[in-house]
């Protein structure tokens, strides 16, 4: 007997949002791509998640530049590039608990897309503009700035996130292990291509395995970040 999945309340979701999103533009914000296929091609959240990082980018950049007075272009560019990026929109997604309420494609839910990053990043922007088409602007602003406040007040955001696999190399060092070898691998069509990247950190000595970990982006670049950022993760967790 297939075991069928509970649908999570979303008014939870909505509560920890702080916002009312009218029920179309919600399902419209949580609809994966691989949740259209397998559902008769219906629309999915890739028009709001464009429109959401226009919203979160105008919103971050105009924080930054009247938070910071005495700070320069080139540091307030890469503070807001820290912010918006996938590794911290990722982050804000897992915070919100927002996995379980993404609509999936069975094939995509069964390989683990409900923590994958490129995916609540993606869901976090979708819901960005979901919320300025159903609410307006300055809702939508205020939205995005609760959602980013935590990553402000966290002293390793304008360092780890912006550079995770500098990050890691150093952190490796520090352990007495050897640099950081990355694998990666590429899927998908050539106009929609997914790369998987492999991160193996070793102790330099005996070449034991200290960690492994991995990420998938729509770049190599993005997705050696993310497996960097997830192995940096692992291994200053306490076991």
């Amino acid at each position: 007997m297939t075991k069928v999945r509970a649908e999570p309340n979303r008014a939870h979701l909505l509560a920890t949002l702080g916002v009312e999103i009218p029920d179309a533009l919600l399902q419209l914000a949580l609809t994966h791509r691989s949740w259209s296929y397998e559902n008769g091609g219906v629309p999915t959240n890739e028009r709001l998640e464009f429109l959401g990082d226009s919203i979160l980018g105008q919103a971050v950049t105009v924080m930054l530049y009247t938070r910071y007075p005495e700070l320069g272009e080139g540091e307030l560019a890469k503070r807001r590039a820290s912010l918006v990026s996938t590794v911290a929109l990722a982050g804000i997604g897992s915070t919100i608990g927002l996995g379980p309420f993404v609509l999936l494609g069975r094939g995509e839910d069964l390989t683990g897309g409900r923590s994958k990053a490129s995916i609540l990043a993606d869901t976090v922007e979708a819901l960005i503009g979901a919320t300025y088409l159903g609410l307006g602007g300055e809702t939508a602003t205020a939205l995005v700035l609760r959602l980013v406040e935590p990553l402000i007040e966290n002293p390793n955001t304008f360092g780890e996130s912006m550079d995770p696999k500098t990050t890691l190399q150093e952190l490796a060092a520090s352990l007495g292990a050897s640099a950081p070898v990355y694998d990666v691998a590429e899927a998908g069509p050539d106009h929609r291509k997914t790369f998987i990247a492999t991160v193996s950190v070793s102790v330099a000595a005996t070449g034991d395995t200290l960690v492994t970990a991995s990420g998938e982006g729509s770049s190599k670049k993005q997705a050696e970040s993310l497996a960097a950022r997830q192995a940096q993760q692992l291994l200053t967790t306490p076991v």
